[in-house]
């Protein structure tokens, strides 16, 4: 969905783009590591942020942060959903975004384990549909030694502000490992797991957004991406000529995948807040029958709704992206307070005190970066 928004950016150098992206979240996933290690519990950031500086206020902020980016992730992800479905029905866009929000909040309050199995199943589809585009695009990787000095960048400023630029938009591909520490309570061992699956998820992320970037821009131009609001669907559609609607139904699937996951974490965020007694304890309250948090979940679906109509996606993307670097920021400098303080006595996983460090400047940074240019702009 945001290759092509990245390569209306970086042009031929999106890889570069999605590159940097991956780096610059691969800092911040081993620090969420060690503190999904440390304190496995739901409501995570915020737990993380109370446990470093002991400032309940600054906790709440960074909590109804982490609400705030899932709501806003997902209704970049429900607009996706919008330009693919365009490939089969011209619906009115209001009436797609309200049915797409109400049936995923359904699902959520219908139980966890319901949900687990609907995001598995979409899960595996999205995978597939990833390795459908990888193999029918493959001419890219034959392409690849002979056109490889196209995607290497030379050291003009102007395109690397592009390429900066695109990575802004491409970090959005790699933020979701942080929201497996929100359902720490429900999880098996967290200590060992949270752990394993939050580095899987990157590495898996990272392999895919590389790959399907790398035959993107080698097969089609990055102007034709650019103008796309379903890029794969086009790119499949021009390598095979024949009708995208297969895999314009697996990325259906896959922004609802992403969607659903988003308002899990959210409302779970809202709902361990509600339980620390740091929000209003309606928000901690779970149903009787289905054992999920619905008040939490209404609220979110709503807030999703609001934003999903008053802004457009490439919009959401960069507000997500935002407000993730600044979490992060925080988060970083987090870890590497606790590890000064505390030691690693008993902590199940363990990474060096460079890493939250290169972790902290580097979002901070890239954050900074972003400021100027649009205050400029």
């Amino acid at each position: 969905m945001l290759v092509g928004k990245v390569a209306g950016y970086a042009g031929m150098y999106a890889l570069v783009s999605f590159l940097l992206a991956s780096i610059l979240a691969g800092f911040s996933a081993f620090s969420y590591a060690e503190l999904s290690a440390r304190f496995p519990k739901s409501a995570g950031e915020a737990v993380y942020i109370e446990r470093a500086f002991f400032r309940r206020r600054l906790s709440i902020v960074v909590g109804l942060l982490i609400v705030l980016v899932g709501v806003v992730s997902t209704a970049t992800l429900v607009h996706g959903f919008v330009g693919y479905l365009k490939v089969f029905v011209d619906w009115p866009d209001v009436l797609v975004i309200i049915a797409v929000v109400a049936l995923m909040a359904a699902i959520v309050v219908w139980g966890i384990g319901q949900s687990v199995w609907v995001a598995t199943i979409m899960t595996i589809a999205e995978i597939a549909g990833l390795l459908l585009i990888l193999w029918v695009a493959r001419e890219g990787f034959v392409q690849l030694p002979v056109r490889s000095h196209e995607l290497l960048p030379g050291w003009d400023a102007g395109i690397w502000t592009g390429i900066l630029l695109g990575a802004f938009v491409a970090f959005y591909a790699f933020i979701g490992f942080e929201d497996i520490v929100n359902v720490a309570e429900e999880v098996r061992q967290p200590e060992r797991n949270l752990p394993r699956a939050i580095i899987i998820a990157l590495v898996v992320t990272t392999l895919f957004y590389i790959l399907i970037a790398m035959v993107s821009i080698l097969i089609v131009s990055p102007q034709q991406l650019a103008s796309s609001d379903a890029p794969l669907a086009m790119l499949y559609q021009q390598v095979t000529g024949q009708s995208p609607m297969v895999i314009t139904f697996i990325s259906l699937a896959s922004v609802l995948n992403g969607a659903l996951i988003q308002i899990i974490m959210a409302s779970r965020v809202l709902y361990g807040m509600g339980r620390q007694g740091w929000l209003p304890s309606r928000l901690g309250a779970v149903h009787g029958v289905t054992r999920t948090p619905v008040v939490a979940t209404v609220l979110v679906a709503g807030l999703i709704l609001l934003f999903s109509l008053a802004l457009p996606l490439l919009s959401l993307a960069k507000l997500t992206s935002f407000i993730t670097l600044t979490i992060f920021s925080l988060i970083n400098l987090a870890l590497w307070r606790i590890k000064r303080r505390d030691g690693a006595h008993g902590v199940q996983f363990i990474i060096p005190l460079w890493v939250p460090v290169c972790g902290f400047f580097s979002s901070l940074a890239f954050l900074m970066f972003q400021i100027i240019y649009f205050l400029r702009a």
